[in-house]
C-alpha cells in the first residue's frame, strides 16, 4: 500500500498535464486564427482584383472618342477609374478601389490611332 503522502499525487500530475496541454492549445490558437484571417482577406482581395480586371478590360476596348469623353477620374461601382492621355494617341487607364484611390491596383496603356481619312 502507498504511504499517505502519495494519495493525491496521481490526480495532481493529471491536473498539471492538463494545464500544460491547454496552454499549448491556446498557444496554437493565435497562429490558426491569424491564418484564417489572412485567408479571408486574400479571398476578398482576389474578388476585388477580378472585378477590377473586368472593368479594366472593358475600358481598354473603348474607342478613341469614348476614351476622350471619359478622361479624368470617375467612380465605377465600388471602383475608381482614372483615364489620362499622356500623348496624342496613348491612353493610360488605371483602376483602384474607391477606399484607396491614390494607389492603383491595375493599369493599362492603350494606343488609339486617329482614324485615317484615306479610303
Amino acid at each position: 500500500m502507498r504511504p499517505r503522502t502519495d494519495r493525491g499525487m496521481a490526480l495532481l500530475e493529471v491536473l498539471v498535464a492538463l494545464a500544460i496541454l491547454s496552454g499549448a492549445g491556446l498557444a496554437l490558437l493565435d497562429p490558426v486564427t491569424a491564418g484564417l484571417r489572412a485567408e479571408r482577406e486574400s479571398r476578398e482581395r482576389e474578388r476585388v482584383l477580378a472585378v477590377e480586371d473586368r472593368v479594366l478590360t472593358a475600358l481598354t476596348l473603348l474607342t478613341r472618342t469614348e476614351l476622350d469623353r471619359r478622361l479624368g477620374r470617375h467612380p465605377i461601382g465600388e471602383l475608381m477609374a482614372d483615364i489620362q492621355r499622356p500623348e496624342r494617341t496613348l491612353y493610360r487607364i488605371a483602376v483602384a478601389e474607391q477606399q484607396s484611390p491614390e494607389g492603383e491596383d491595375l493599369l493599362a496603356v492603350v494606343d488609339r490611332r486617329e482614324p485615317s481619312s484615306c479610303p
